[in-house]
């Protein structure tokens, strides 16, 4: 018989689910996340990011204060919607991700990889309703959003959203703490570091998201914005956001 990973809901992942899970969240999945840094390459540049420390604080407030926060209400109403076969909900909540964007690069960096992650999606494990959403976005010249993609994908796969959602949360700052770690720059040990240092708000915000819907988004993590906004016009890059 197989092995079942229990969560805290009481449901089961199964191991082929979290073999997904792995693959879908993995820095090896080809959708060029690592391209971006959430304006940390400004803040870095400014002087506000200098150290770990530092770094862990301005994650941790998006996190729990903005864009990481909503990113994660996105995927988890989305995957409710998905699993109550809502299609028009679905729309609804892709349309709000696609237009809850403060800048032209975090629309970017959002839109981009959710591109390539449906194209990927649609090749290797193609299901009825992503492709029916990826149809009605095209028709309205809609981009999507990679927390819609995700969460619609573990509610089709029978994946509980209370095993899929720190995850993807981990994913989402682990990328920008490698990017973190080549600006400032840091070393590996502080870059897992760091990681380890958000696991609570990560799980604090999973949490609070798995109940939540669109009606519950807001962001206070203005730096965020006025960061990437910077980076804009920044003289030398190495991210596109």
């Amino acid at each position: 018989m197989a092995c079942t990973i229990m969560t805290d809901e009481h449901c089961c992942l199964s191991p082929l689910g979290l073999l997904r899970l792995q693959t879908w969240h993995s820095p090896t999945f080809p959708i060029g996340s690592y391209s971006y840094s959430h304006g940390i390459e400004w803040a870095v540049e400014a002087g506000n990011i200098i150290d770990r420390a530092t770094l862990v604080d301005w994650l941790q407030a998006d996190l729990c204060h903005g864009s990481g926060r909503n990113e994660a209400i996105f995927f988890s109403d989305a995957a409710r919607s998905a699993t109550t076969g809502d299609c028009e909900r679905l729309l609804a909540i892709a349309e709000t991700a696609a237009a809850m964007r403060g800048t032209p690069e975090l629309a970017l960096e959002s839109s981009q990889p959710a591109a390539a992650c449906l194209m990927l999606l649609s090749q290797v494990w193609p299901d009825v309703v992503l492709h029916w959403l990826s149809e009605r976005l095209r028709e309205c010249g809609v981009r999507p959003s990679l927390a819609v993609l995700l969460g619609i994908q573990t509610a089709r796969q029978g994946i509980p959203v209370a095993a899929a959602l720190p995850l993807f949360l981990q994913s989402y700052v682990a990328n920008f703490v490698i990017a973190g770690v080549r600006l400032i720059p840091l070393g590996q040990t502080d870059g897992q570091l760091a990681i380890a240092e958000l696991e609570e708000a990560v799980l604090a915000v999973s949490a609070e998201a798995r109940t939540a819907t669109t009606e519950d988004l807001g962001s206070a993590a203005i730096m965020v914005d006025l960061a990437s906004i910077a980076h804009e016009t920044q003289y030398s890059r190495l991210f596109r956001s």
